[in-house]
């Protein structure tokens, strides 16, 4: 009998982890998710953060079950080797070193605009911008109205640089390359897995998670309640299925929900 779930994709913050929860991972989640690895299935979390702030904020919330694969800054690739007493994540190349070549030629075209960039920006709002290792431009808004703002400007920008794209979470964005996202990321963990999207669930609730709330990418795709609008909007064009619980209790409903679906 071949597993109904067979690859799981869950963002991080907002979608698995709460902060303002206790446990910030519900336990129901984690045993979902735990009894389906225990099948064989393979569970990967999906998010901008970067690998240490991923692992310090899953140490601080004690969480039990260990994914499979990380995605950090919504594009680089990472697996698990080792068991759960002692572990570590090892970069998947060729994936990671196309990744960092293909954005380092496409962050050289974009340093010449930079200044000009900054320069509108910090004229018209109070936001914070910083070069990090893996983006030239980085953005901390004061507000989501500033942040739209910001966007639909730079969005404008992009259009004019192939392959160029914002990618943005709350108050928070980056320049980044098209081609590397969360869902393309995915797409590549299913190919080395051989495990098509038909077998695969992506669960998510803000902007930088459309990517991967595609049936391109995923047969299964959840959004808990706490997801905004234009994420609902989107699973709900792809037959996706909408929550009522929030974060994590959201993600358990649904993959209890194509569970059942599925026998």
């Amino acid at each position: 009998m071949t597993l109904p779930i067979q690859l799981i994709s869950t963002d991080f913050d907002g979608t698995l982890f709460s902060e303002f929860t206790n446990p910030p991972v519900p336990e129901v989640l984690q045993s979902i998710i735990g009894h389906l690895q225990s099948q064989g299935a393979k569970w990967v979390i999906n998010t901008g953060r970067d690998m240490n702030s991923l692992m310090e904020t899953l140490g601080r919330g004690h969480v039990r079950i260990k994914p499979d694969y990380v995605v950090v800054v919504e594009r680089e690739i990472h697996q698990r080797t080792g068991d759960d007493g002692h572990f570590k994540f090892a970069g998947v190349d060729p994936w990671n070193q196309r990744c960092t070549a293909d954005q380092n030629a496409l962050f050289e075209t974009v340093r010449k605009d930079l200044p000009e960039l900054l320069a509108w920006v910090n004229a018209k709002f109070k936001a914070t911008l910083y070069e990090d290792p893996w983006s030239p431009f980085c953005l901390i808004a004061e507000s989501n109205a500033d942040a739209d703002a910001i966007q639909a400007y730079l969005e404008v920008y992009c259009a004019t640089i192939p392959n160029l794209t914002l990618v943005r979470n709350d108050i928070y964005a980056r320049f980044s390359h098209g081609a590397y996202n969360k869902g393309s990321a995915l797409a590549e963990i299913g190919r080395l897995l051989g495990i098509s999207p038909e077998f695969t669930v992506a669960a998510g609730d803000h902007l930088n998670d459309l990517p991967m709330l595609k049936k391109q990418f995923a047969h299964g795709l959840i959004c808990p309640a706490n997801a905004i609008p234009v994420v609902k909007e989107q699973v709900e064009r792809e037959g996706g299925y909408l929550s009522q619980h929030m974060c994590g209790e959201g993600v358990a409903r649904g993959l209890e929900y194509y569970m059942d679906r599925r026998g």
